[in-house]
């Protein structure tokens, strides 16, 4: 009997769709619009959603509301970008990350909806997900905007649950506006017309846009500072709300911005108001959840084997921007993870990709006492905007840091090797930490 047909490769088709706009972005709510209505609207048959907006945290927030709604025993699509090796990591129906072949089919059925009409790779592949969503059985939806809010593809929803935006801070000036104060009112464009809106730590003029927008719609604030807050101390969490005091444990994640991020995960819990979800669950989710590259320390594939043998600790994490290099510096001062007695000098590997500010990302961590020992400038492989090596390494020299280009990340890293043992950063970009973890074989769940 000859074999049956290979089933579909999304590769193949992901590469297709990426030429069916001339530009990576152009935010715009038409063209998926027009799609979904082709496709029979699935955004309107999606389990409850939480619309999650913001600069950073978003991703750790999602996986906290992942986590704590598992532990419920519930089932939650979950919905994030970009992904760190392989696209299949976005979308996540009932939990569970999406397989190739079901990819593949979702995205030639959207291609065919589409026909030859333009319309960005993002919108296509947002579609792909609501499809996916549409169609399994879960019990809420967590949807993380790509970039912005108003004109993010998954800004469809007409009636989320629950909003939330996390910490706004300039990012993405290009398309977003060069002003804070116009980020936080793309940002704000996710808040919907008497939906509860929980607000993360901002910034007093974020702040304000974000409640002028929420006062418009009616929409109920609950903010971080007002309505709830946290205060962690040696024994955990001290979660307070109106309904008073929620004891929980200290949030898996590593570094001391996660409080606040676990706490803008539960505020949404709480308002999205299922029963199901009890203190007993947001504690265990809240212990367990995972992250990739925030953060993450590194255990030793063959690209940092050779280092950790020689006695370093080596950690990745995605931060590319002011506000993530200022996360970073307070993480680092205060010792990366105890439990495994982090001392010694500090080493950075660094990549970024063009439109980031490094010397906005690198401040914070150039002024740390000790300041770091060296930084080693690479390349963002695969990313044809990566900032050169040399480039970063003179905004590295001009903050006072010792540094230099290096022709990879494994030169780097072997460079490293041959200095005194110490803590290892590998920072800069997303696309950076997906090669790194690529390189390192690390499983992605």
């Amino acid at each position: 009997m000859p074999p049956g047909p290979r089933p579909p490769n999304s590769d193949a088709v992901l590469a297709r769709l990426a030429g069916l706009h001339p530009r990576r972005i152009d935010l715009s709510l038409g063209r998926v619009r027009r799609l979904l209505k082709a496709l029979g609207h699935p955004e309107r048959d999606l389990a409850p959603v939480i619309h999650i907006a913001g600069t950073n945290g978003k991703g750790s927030v999602v996986a906290y509301l992942k986590a704590m709604a598992e532990a419920a025993n519930l089932k939650p699509n979950v919905y994030t970008s970009p992904h760190l090796v392989h696209f299949t990591e976005r979308i996540r129906p009932a939990g569970r990350r999406i397989g190739d072949a079901a990819l593949a089919r979702l995205l030639e059925e959207c291609e065919a909806a589409n026909g030859d009409n333009p319309i960005t790779f993002f919108e296509i592949t947002t579609a792909a997900a609501f499809l996916a969503f549409a169609r399994a059985k879960a019990d809420l939806t967590v949807l993380e905007t790509g970039l912005g809010g108003r004109l993010d593809a998954t800004n469809v929803i007409a009636r989320p649950r629950v909003t939330v935006i996390t910490p706004v801070s300039l990012d993405h000036q290009q398309f977003l506006g060069t002003r804070l104060a116009q980020i936080a009112g793309e940002k704000a464009g996710i808040l919907k017309r008497r939906v509860p809106a929980v607000i993360g730590p901002q910034h007093a003029i974020a702040a304000r846009v974000i409640a002028d927008r929420a006062g418009e719609l009616d929409a109920p604030l609950i903010r971080w500072g007002r309505e709830f807050s946290v205060r962690p101390d040696a024994d955990g969490l001290g979660y307070r709300d109106a309904d008073g005091i929620l004891d929980l444990p200290h949030p898996s994640l590593p570094g001391g911005h996660q409080a606040a991020n676990a706490a803008t995960a539960v505020a949404a819990l709480k308002a999205f108001g299922n029963p199901r979800i009890t203190p007993a669950a947001m504690a265990k989710g809240l212990a367990q959840a995972t992250w990739p590259a925030r953060l993450q320390r590194l255990s030793g594939g063959p690209l940092t084997r050779d280092l950790i043998a020689r006695g370093f600790a080596v950690w990745l994490d995605g931060g590319h921007n002011p506000s993530a290099g200022r996360a970073l510096a307070r993480a680092l001062a205060g010792g990366l993870d105890d439990a495994f007695g982090d001392t010694g000098p500090l080493y950075l590997v660094v990549g970024m990709v063009a439109a980031k500010d490094p010397i906005g990302f690198l401040t914070p961590i150039a002024r740390l006492l000790p300041p770091p020992r060296g930084l080693w400038a690479v390349a963002v492989p695969g990313e044809h905007t990566s900032f050169l090596p040399e480039v970063l390494a003179a905004d590295g020299r001009r903050l006072g840091i010792p540094a230099r280009p290096a022709a990879s990340l494994e030169t780097a890293l072997a460079e490293i090797a041959r200095q005194p043992p110490g803590r290892v950063l590998i920072t800069g970009s997303l696309y950076l930490a997906g090669a790194v973890l690529k390189a390192d074989r690390v499983r992605i769940a």
